[in-house]
């Protein structure tokens, strides 16, 4: 089993900035492709970006692009969200995501944090 705890949500305001963290315990995250994922009220979950086992390769949704950037730190098993120029329709609720390098979907999921853009 994996267990993901996320951190640093709260308010912010157009055009700032936010950092998200991932902390993954139960097993060494080497083996896990790490995501972020949100979800807005009234509207589906939807992905974030991506990153794989090595930290090697990202993946980031076109609409966040430029603006955001997943990174991940092997040695602590954490996985992190740098979130620039933040806009009012970035508010949702951030999941941190994780699946086993051979698994076809993300199986482990955080608890979610809060993020609202607003002046």
């Amino acid at each position: 089993q994996v267990q993901l705890v996320e951190s640093g949500g709260g308010l912010v305001q157009p055009g700032g900035s936010l950092r998200l963290s991932c902390a993954a315990s139960g097993r060494s995250s080497i083996a896990l492709r790490m995501a972020w994922f949100r979800q807005a009220p009234g509207k589906e979950r939807e992905f974030v970006a991506s990153i794989t086992s090595s930290g090697g390769g990202t993946i980031v949704a076109d609409s966040v692009k430029g603006r955001f950037a997943i990174s991940r730190d092997n040695g602590k098993n954490t996985v992190s969200l740098q979130m620039n120029s933040l806009k009012p329709e970035d508010t949702a609720v951030y999941y941190c995501a994780a699946r086993l390098v051979t698994a076809q979907s993300y199986t482990y999921w955080g608890q979610g944090t809060q993020v609202t853009v607003s002046s």
